[in-house]
């Protein structure tokens, strides 16, 4: 980063101006020596402030940073010049990625697009909706390949987790006439002890925690199954 002297020379002045009406207060009011000890702290620390602005000095903001200090056809605006001698270092490493979506088209999934939808539904003691839920989720109308699953199970009691793998190898398994471009399960425990029946659930004592754990869930599983390529999150319960 380069840095043109104006950026920092008042900075220097003010601390100048600083410590000569400090020193002029300290001359009046003190014996010879602490007057001496001031005057050494006083050198020193205005030195520190000389090093600072050389050592950030670069005389013209329109050279590339990897350019050596100087401009010849511009006289250099103090007398010494630091400058850095290393090269730059440039980092390729494959864990580094760049996602542009600036570019990024989007269409809408009545006019015969082909955006990639992600379906994200969480579950917890779900075993009894699975079937039924699998069986509208092959009726889907936009093309099954454009689509991807995702399924977070957490704090379930029941075998939720046994009946989703067995739905999702008959639905992915050969010959695959309702196949889904991909499906991910997630695992995922919070802690929520919360009964499940109906009318606890939906009572009004319940709904602060019952609300704040869906949240949660809803989140984690987003953040892990949603990606760049993606345009498009319905989410869908189970029990629908």
């Amino acid at each position: 980063m380069q840095r043109r002297p104006s950026s920092y020379i008042p900075t220097s002045r003010l601390y100048f101006l600083l410590f000569l009406v400090i020193f002029i207060f300290f001359w009046r009011w003190t014996n010879g020596w602490q007057r001496c000890a001031f005057l050494i702290v006083y050198v020193k620390r205005c030195q520190r402030i000389l090093n600072k602005a050389h050592r950030f000095l670069c005389s013209s903001a329109g050279d590339p940073p990897t350019a050596p200090l100087g401009n010849r056809d511009t006289p250099s605006l103090l007398p010494s010049e630091l400058h850095n001698p290393h090269e730059p270092l440039i980092v390729e490493s494959p864990t580094i990625g760049y996602i542009d979506l600036d570019n990024a088209s989007y269409t809408a999934p009545n006019t015969g697009g082909r955006d990639r939808i992600l379906i994200l539904t969480p579950l917890r003691d779900a075993a009894a909706y699975l079937d039924r839920y699998f069986r509208l989720l092959s009726e889907l109308t936009y093309m099954h390949q454009f689509i991807d699953l995702a399924f977070l199970v957490g704090d379930s009691k029941d075998d939720t987790l046994k009946v989703l793998q067995d739905e999702v190898k008959r639905l992915q398994a050969p010959p695959g006439l309702f196949r889904f471009h991909s499906v991910t399960i997630i695992q995922k425990d919070f802690g929520d002890d919360l009964n499940q029946n109906v009318e606890e659930r939906h009572s009004l004592k319940a709904q602060g925690t019952r609300r704040k754990g869906i949240g949660r869930a809803r989140n984690y599983l987003l953040y892990a199954a949603l990606k760049p390529e993606h345009r498009w999150v319905y989410w869908r319960d189970v029990d629908i």
